[in-house]
């Protein structure tokens, strides 16, 4: 399993972390998602998650990668 660490841009509450983790949670191949509001970084594990793919959940959740 691997791991991709990316700054999201714009998170300041929790209700933006839930949203985040629940769209970048279903990207295919991912399988954990941590995100730490503090930094803006969200910690994605899992098999052959497509960057773009990840990009693209970001964005359907309101926010930005860095």
């Amino acid at each position: 399993m691997s791991e991709r660490v990316y700054e999201v841009s714009g998170m300041t509450c929790a209700h933006c972390v839930a949203a985040v983790t629940e769209e970048v949670s279903a990207v295919p191949g991912v399988r954990e998602v941590q995100v730490d509001l503090e930094t803006g970084r969200v910690a994605v594990r899992g098999q052959d998650a497509d960057e773009d793919a990840v990009r693209a959940a970001v964005l359907r959740a309101g926010y930005t990668l860095a």
